[in-house]
């Protein structure tokens, strides 16, 4: 808990400096120095995702992961692609989700929501066109659901497949964002017995894959 309350308290004492300069960002675009800005607005941005980050890894350590947590996949999935999708509107991008009502994973629904909305989040911004959810029982005997997000965009390099599960690595350093959404994923799968892994999708894009713990017994 006192881990929890020190980062809570760097991130109180930071929010204020950060809205600052965010502020000054602004004006320094509209008069005329746009690069300037954009270029502060990322870092801006960048800080308070790692802020974010270590807040999220502070209150889920501090909270651990209780033996009665349930969380149904499907009305996470559902609920994130109805955001996902009113977010990508003019896109015209396709979520297809096929979870059974059955696949129920032992996690707090806002651990599930925070692990599957940066997947899909991910996908929806690398697809071309199409994303798809899934969900399946494991047919090796264990007690896992494995949670599946597919897309249809350009794909992860084969070398850095790894390497973007790391905290701050991004697949394209060019993209925006600050590269902590897959490492906030497989964080919170290892605390939860979890796992996560990158791969090739069928249509040639991004697959990442999610196991955790079921709870459906």
């Amino acid at each position: 808990m006192r881990a929890l309350a020190q980062a809570g308290d760097l991130a109180h004492g930071l929010k204020t400096p950060l809205a600052v300069i965010a502020q000054e960002a602004a004006l320094a675009g509209a008069g005329g120095q746009a690069e300037l800005a954009s270029a502060v607005a990322e870092q801006v941005d960048r800080m308070r995702r790692q802020m974010d980050y270590h807040l999220m890894r502070a209150r889920s350590a501090a909270s651990g992961v209780s033996p009665g947590a349930r969380c149904q996949v499907k009305e996470s999935a559902d609920a994130l692609t109805r955001t996902l999708l009113k977010l990508h509107a003019d896109r015209g991008l396709r979520i297809d989700v096929d979870v059974p009502p059955a696949h129920v994973v032992r996690a707090r629904r806002e651990d599930v929501d925070e692990m599957l909305g940066n997947l899909l989040d991910n996908a929806c911004k690398w697809a071309a066109s199409h994303v798809t959810l899934t969900s399946s029982l494991a047919e090796d005997g264990s007690a896992t659901v494995t949670i599946t997000v597919d897309d249809d965009g350009p794909g992860i390099p084969l070398k850095m497949l790894e390497a973007v599960l790391q905290r701050g690595v991004r697949a394209d350093e060019a993209a925006a964002g600050s590269g902590f959404g897959l490492a906030i994923v497989r964080d919170l799968a290892e605390l939860h017995g979890g796992s996560v892994v990158l791969s090739r999708a069928p249509a040639g894009g991004a697959r990442a894959r999610l196991v955790l713990p079921s709870a459906s017994n």
